[in-house]
């Protein structure tokens, strides 16, 4: 019985066991089994019936039955630990695609998906078979999705930062034992031609010539067939996909060696270069090799961080004790910490006391002590003392894992340059196989010698080196952006580090940026007698560092303080907090806020002002100081000599603001300035033609943050200010902003001194290549070269940051 291909799958079977159908038009489809079946009729409804014609005669996997699983993906367990919930209601998750071996694949799935109800976005990385989806959980079910995936052949499971270990440590062990094959056919093969080439000078017999050849010919196929599969995997990646990449260029430079190589020994006639067929493989493979561990350290830079984190906690409930994972813990739980372990989740002390060392997340080497009241951060480790804290976030919302994810993020996004370099990569491949036959035809066409115009050709094509201007930007990239987050400094996107690097303006908030954000009491006056609880009650109703000033105050100088139940409390944005007791209305805040309900106030000082008043009547001031940070002036003056110009906005009055200013060295600021005036000075900058960074801390912040072209979050600050960052300065110290600027600034320098280096090697190479004066072997290690030249530049933004701090 003859054999026929399945109609969907391509796989081949008897005609005998197939299912067998005729559609409308007459023509009979063969379908091996009721899934495939099921599949291209599904596709067909779709309008999806193209992807065979993109397929060709590409077989696929037949798809397996796994329907009894769906229900884990909307478990509450697997929601905390995979999905993100977003601000506008929508959920995110990264899941690996199985069974992609195609660009067809990708298309496939990807249109598969845009045409699901409640997906927003769907997107695919071929290299790694990542996928990004966003949906709407009110219209569709992940397990929906993953149905739907699964209902055209493919499997989706979720993807997890850990396994970047594992798959880094396999691709390393994959190159080293093909490099260790090409290192020792090399080392044997270049004793082999030290002989041949004596033999030129002191004569051969042409037998022992052939026995040499032979025994060359012997190292050189394992070389090229096994430690070179990888240029031709990727060879024929790029053909199938039709573009030319580095790996075209290795893979035809080396083949055409070889055959050229058998060609001559078989039938006696020219010289052979199997030599330097091991050398071109051998040469670029320690170039990937060097790349696959540079990659290597990056992912062990992310699990330093992910695995700052245990996946079980010890959660206490009355009197009873119990490991629980840590996706299980809902806010409000108490976890108890011994000395020696780590806290997984944010919370705030509730009994006990003990030192903790932050430096995984702040690089501060004090610890630090923890007492009640006091917050505790995940990734902390408890040095003494035996503390239980209350969570107040669940795992997926606290600070480690949620910086590891954007740590991991910042990775996949490519800035401007970036791009532009992969794209001039990719024409510039076409352009040497088109110089290099050329210059094939050319010697042929003037010598007539077949051998040497071959030779030539080969030597164009394998000195041009792609591969450096690939690396220029993403190893330099790379590197400053995990210099970045070991010096407390973390970039959502490696584009933020090319944009900031452009910036000329630096905008400021004061209270929390350039101050410690705990401005305390050095003055008090009271105008008459009232009850301090209503002030207490009153401030105690905002997290303002002021109104945290005034009730540490309250607390340390008055007695028996109590809450009294205030009614309609009200934010008065940037100014003050309004409330109503027993028909008295209580108005707590800056002399703008007084002013705007018709309360005469005296403004002469040098602090922070706020008054408190019982209706229509000031009863008390308070004076507030606010220390600058420590090594704030210092960083201000590093920041101003990159030629960055300072300007501070804060909503303190004119006075504070002045005296802020002039200690830390800032020449120019605007006081008493209200959020959207903020925002207001950002597009006044833009419409200058400036490019602006603005750090802030608070909620008042978030607008002109929005505005920025780069805004940088402190670690501290308002939850609202971290969502709409950039940047994010993990310990809060204004000299990590410093840090910022300068690693933007030298990774960006770096990465314009790497692409000038590997056009410069192109430009004098490739036409010293045409004209005949390099031959294989030396073109296969000045290929290379060049590669680790791009490499170890990039290497040099870690050891001249160190040289400047």
């Amino acid at each position: 019985m003859a054999k026929v291909p399945c109609s969907h799958c391509h796989l081949e079977f008897d005609e005998s066991v197939m299912i067998t159908e005729e559609d409308s038009g007459g023509e009979v489809h063969h379908f091996c089994c009721k899934g495939c079946q099921g599949i291209f009729h599904l596709l067909r409804e779709e309008g999806l019936d193209t992807f065979y014609d993109k397929l060709g005669r590409q077989s696929l996997e037949p798809p397996k039955q796994r329907g009894e699983d769906l229900h884990k993906f909307d478990l509450e367990g697997f929601r905390k630990k995979y999905i993100k919930e977003r601000p506008d209601g929508l959920n995110e998750i990264y899941m690996i695609i199985e069974g992609i071996h195609c660009s067809a694949c990708v298309w496939l799935n990807e249109k598969v998906l845009h045409q699901t109800d409640g997906i927003v976005e769907a997107t695919i990385n071929y290299t790694t078979n990542k996928a990004h989806i966003v949906w709407d959980p009110e219209l569709v079910k992940l397990s929906s999705i993953v149905e739907k995936i699964r209902s055209i052949g493919y499997n989706a499971y979720p993807y997890d930062p850990r396994l970047q270990e594992e798959h880094a440590n396999r691709a390393r062990r994959d190159h080293y034992s093909r490099l260790l094959v090409a290192i020792f056919a090399t080392m044997n093969i270049m004793w082999i031609a030290v002989a041949k080439y004596t033999g030129m000078f002191t004569g051969m017999r042409a037998d022992v010539k052939e026995i040499l050849s032979f025994a060359e010919w012997v190292l050189a196929t394992p070389t090229l067939f096994y430690s070179g599969w990888i240029f031709y995997k990727g060879a024929w990646y790029g053909f199938r996909n039709r573009f030319v990449n580095m790996d075209t260029l290795v893979a035809t430079g080396a083949s055409l060696a070889y055959f050229y190589s058998i060609w001559a020994m078989v039938t006696g006639h020219g010289e052979v270069y199997f030599d330097s067929v091991t050398m071109i493989i051998t040469f670029v493979l320690t170039g990937k090799y060097l790349e696959v561990l540079s990659k290597k350290r990056a992912a062990d830079t992310m699990d330093a961080l992910s695995n700052a984190l245990p996946t079980e906690v010890t959660v206490v409930a009355g009197e009873e004790k119990r490991l629980v994972p840590v996706e299980e813990v809902e806010p409000g739980d108490i976890i108890e910490v011994r000395p020696g372990e780590k806290a997984a989740i944010d919370g705030v002390v509730v009994s006990g006391e003990g030192s903790f060392d932050e430096s995984s997340l702040t690089g501060e080497s004090e610890p630090i002590y923890k007492r009640p009241g006091d917050e505790i951060v995940s990734g902390s480790v408890a040095i003494d003392g035996v503390v239980r804290y209350e969570a107040t976030k669940d795992y997926g919302t606290s600070t480690l894992a949620t910086l590891v994810g954007l740590l991991e993020e910042s990775l996949t996004k490519k800035p401007k340059i970036e791009r532009l370099a992969n794209e001039i990569s990719g024409y510039f491949s076409t352009t040497i196989l088109t110089i290099a036959l050329l210059t094939f035809v050319g010697w042929y066409w003037m010598g007539g010698e077949f051998e040497r115009a071959l030779v030539v050709a080969i030597s164009v094509i394998v000195i041009a080196c792609p591969c450096a201007l690939g690396l220029a930007t993403p190893v330099a990239t790379l590197i400053g952006i995990n210099l970045a987050a070991r010096r407390g400094v973390l970039f959502k996107e490696a584009t933020y580090i090319e944009t900031m690097a452009k910036c000329d303006v630096l905008v400021l908030d004061k209270t929390g940026t350039i101050t410690e954000g705990k401005p305390h009491v050095v003055s008090y006056k009271a105008y008459r007698e009232y009850d301090p609880s209503l002030l207490y009650s009153l401030v105690k109703s905002s997290i303002h560092p002021v109104s945290r000033g005034i009730e540490k105050y309250l607390k340390e100088h008055f007695e028996d303080l109590k809450e009294p139940g205030l009614e309609k409390i009200k934010q008065v944005q940037a100014r003050g907090i309004t409330a109503e007791y027993r028909g008295h209305t209580l108005y707590g805040g800056n002399a703008k806020m007084m002013r705007e309900f018709g309360l005469e106030v005296d403004e002469l000082s040098d602090y922070t002002l706020f008054y408190f008043a019982i209706d229509k009547e000031v009863v008390a001031r308070f004076e507030l100081r606010d220390l600058p940070k420590q090594g704030a002036k210092e960083a201000i003056e590093d920041i101003r000599r990159l030629g960055i110009e300072i300007l501070m906005l804060t909503g303190d009055n004119e006075k504070a603001a002045a005296r802020v200013a002039a200690e830390v060295g800032i020449p120019s600021y605007k006081a008493n300035l209200l959020p959207d005036e903020k925002a207001r000075e950002i597009d006044i900058l833009h419409a200058e033609g400036r490019l602006v960074v603005m750090a802030g801390d608070g909620i008042n912040d978030a607008l002109a943050l929005s505005k920025s072209d780069i805004a940088i979050a402190m670690g501290s600050g308002s939850d609202v200010a971290l969502e709409v960052s950039d940047v994010v300065l993990l310990d809060d110290r204004i000299t990590s902003l410093r840090d910022a600027f300068l690693i933007s600034r030298r990774t960006f320098r770096f990465v314009k001194q790497n692409l000038a280096l590997s056009i410069l090697y192109n430009t004098v190479t490739i036409p010293l290549a045409i004209a005949g004066y390099v031959i294989p072997l030396v073109a296969a290690l000045s290929m290379s070269l060049s590669s680790l030249l791009v490499v170890g530049n990039s290497m040099r933004i870690k050891s001249a940051f160190k040289k400047k701090n």
